[in-house]
């Protein structure tokens, strides 16, 4: 096996030495749970054990039932406080979902990433119970979704759901931790599109893809909640160190997470919604080539000139996206908002819809 990178040889030596202080002054572990999804087959089950001084009172970063006054509290936290975190690692770890209970461990940064086969669930919403050595059970929201599903939506986050002004990175580190999260903006017509296309396709799954790091989940799963988006899981990623590299690519990280959905939901074809102003076009365009059958459209929401400016400098996207049109038959759709993107979204649903019975009927006659 490959010697490890230096990057992750330091990070993984901090973390030993930043977790035999905290504990030598008392702090214990506690789990915090991720919203999940799975198949009738399969459910992937993800969280993060740390270290912290006291019992927290919202353990799970999408426990929507906690109270109105201390959710009010909450909102008023700044950005860099999610940053401030203090990973537990190798720490025994158990998760129980459906008839399934798997042991496992957190990994170097504290993460729980799990796959459990056989849970006996039906489609729909679930809870799985995750509990690690010395911390209390929580639990951790997932939703399973029909083999018979056949539409389903992935949505990229920053600039196509909230407006954070990103790559620019003195603009997205003052919005990333220096703003209050009441302070950003959310994208017309997006969440109103959402819960439409979701009525319109029940049991439709929604995923929420980001190159943000996974600190910053409580805050986005708030964020969306407050602005009426549907629920769903979030996969995000880790910004720190890997064993070939200092930084994890984000854009591999949406790659690999396209395809990992592909493969693990073969029925159903999915809408991936992103934007103009970083790489979405081009990561949607090469997936919708690799994998047209996978694909029903992608639908991308235009910046303004002045968006496109904070983006990357220029009024214009720097994105090419017409050669797209012509090496296959994935519809792309663009408007500046949900809006405008919704009628069209539904347009090419329904036309597939459509094909689909036919094809059906054909074959059964």
């Amino acid at each position: 096996m490959a010697r490890p990178h230096a990057a992750s040889i330091v990070e993984d030596a901090w973390h030993r030495r930043l977790d035999a202080v905290l504990r030598g002054r008392g702090w214990g572990t506690r789990v915090v749970a991720h919203t999940g999804y799975g198949s009738e087959e399969f459910a992937r089950v993800m969280g993060r054990v740390l270290l912290t001084r006291r019992p927290e009172v919202e353990a799970s970063a999408d426990a929507s039932a906690a109270p109105a006054q201390l959710r009010c509290a909450e909102d008023e936290r700044r950005g860099w406080r999610a940053f401030i975190t203090a990973p537990a690692m190798d720490v025994p770890v158990t998760v129980t979902i459906g008839a399934k209970t798997i042991h496992t461990r957190s990994d170097r940064s504290g993460y729980i990433d799990v796959r459990v086969k056989g849970h006996g669930l039906e489609p729909g919403w679930h809870e799985a119970r995750v509990s690690a050595l010395g911390a209390e059970e929580v639990g951790a929201a997932v939703v399973v979704v029909s083999s018979t599903q056949t539409v389903g939506l992935i949505s990229d986050i920053d600039d196509t759901v909230i407006s954070t002004s990103l790559p620019r990175p003195m603009i997205a580190a003052w919005n990333t931790f220096v703003k209050n999260e009441n302070a950003r903006h959310v994208v017309p017509g997006m969440a109103t599109m959402y819960r439409t296309l979701l009525e319109d396709h029940p049991g439709a799954p929604m995923v929420y893809l980001s190159t943000g790091a996974w600190n910053t989940a409580p805050t986005l799963t708030r964020f969306l909640r407050r602005h009426g988006y549907p629920a769903g899981p979030l996969l995000l990623t880790d910004w720190g160190p890997t064993n070939t590299g200092w930084f994890r690519s984000g854009q591999d990280h949406k790659r690999s997470c396209l395809h990992r959905l592909a493969n693990e939901f073969p029925s159903i074809r999915w809408v991936l919604i992103g934007d103009d102003g970083q790489h979405d076009p081009r990561i949607y365009g090469e997936f919708a080539e690799q994998r047209p059958d996978r694909v029903a459209a992608v639908a991308i929401r235009e910046l303004t000139p002045s968006e496109q400016v904070l983006s990357h400098g220029i009024p214009v996207s720097l994105e090419e996206f017409e050669p797209m049109r012509e090496r296959h038959e994935v519809p792309v759709l663009r408007a500046g908002d949900g809006y405008g993107l919704l009628p069209q979204v539904e347009h090419v649903l329904e036309v597939l819809g459509e094909a689909e019975a036919g094809t059906g009927s054909g074959s059964g006659s």
